[in-house]
């Protein structure tokens, strides 16, 4: 997700896993954080996870601007000019920063992106004929300052632990504790790690980082050992019996 401000042009960027709405927002929270400050007016285009119906946003993308006291703006359908800053630094960072470059995770990523966008504010801008690192400083100056926590984005909702203890997040599938099979737990997903809690103890059930790849299974070690446990035919005793009673039976 790239973000640009309109008087600065000073840009910023976050990687986020999806374009689900609690993803968005991450990615709309940390640009806001990368940029210092609050802006008057968020400008999105009419994507369904943010734009609602006839130019009204949808709720969780209302409840966020309403929790930062900031506006928005949706553009008319099939007008790209209206968001043409941001649409220009989304097309630089496409052809500048990502090709020739290797991560080696998203953290790797996301360092990498930070790093190049401090170079590119640092740089004059060819329209501006000013750098928006120098211009982004009288901005602040007139934005709503940051508050102290931004707020919550994370994906939540509750489910009970199936006999396979295993739970589902975009395509992969999250090892659970065996042990909660059958009990309530609060499922909590971040941008960096999925997180199931015992919803009558608060125990924790699972805690696993994030996943970029898709359509895998990610099994925690002592929930495998456990689960290989839990599998393993149960000592059951078994009579010897002495030949002899086969014998006299053939006989």
């Amino acid at each position: 997700m790239i973000a640009c401000l309109g008087y600065s042009r000073a840009g910023a960027g976050v990687l986020v896993f999806s374009p689900q709405t609690e993803d968005l927002l991450a990615g709309i929270a940390g640009c806001l954080r990368r940029l210092g400050g609050l802006p008057r007016t968020l400008v999105w285009d009419r994507q369904a996870a943010i734009h609602g119906h006839g130019g009204r946003p949808s709720q969780p993308f209302a409840g966020f601007c309403g929790q930062l006291n900031v506006d928005w703006h949706f553009c008319e359908p099939a007008d790209p000019q209206a968001k043409g800053a941001v649409e220009r630094l989304q097309g630089y960072a496409e052809s500048n920063f990502e090709p020739g470059r290797r991560f080696a995770n998203e953290l790797d990523f996301q360092d990498q992106l930070d790093a190049w966008f401090a170079k590119v504010n640092a740089r004059t801008h060819r329209t501006l004929r000013e750098r928006p690192v120098d211009r982004l400083a009288q901005e602040l100056a007139v934005m709503a300052p940051l508050p102290a926590r931004l707020p919550d984005t994370a994906r939540r909702w509750v489910t009970r632990v199936a006999p396979d203890p295993y739970l589902r997040v975009d395509t992969n599938d999250y090892s659970l504790d065996p042990a909660f099979v059958g009990r309530r737990v609060e499922v909590v997903v971040e941008q960096r790690t999925v997180t199931a809690l015992a919803l009558d103890t608060g125990e924790l059930a699972c805690r696993h980082a994030r996943v970029f790849a898709r359509h895998r299974t990610i099994t925690a070690l002592e929930h495998a050992r456990v689960l290989r446990a839990g599998r393993q035919p149960a000592d059951t005793p078994v009579e010897l019996r002495p030949l002899a009673r086969y014998d006299a039976l053939i006989a």
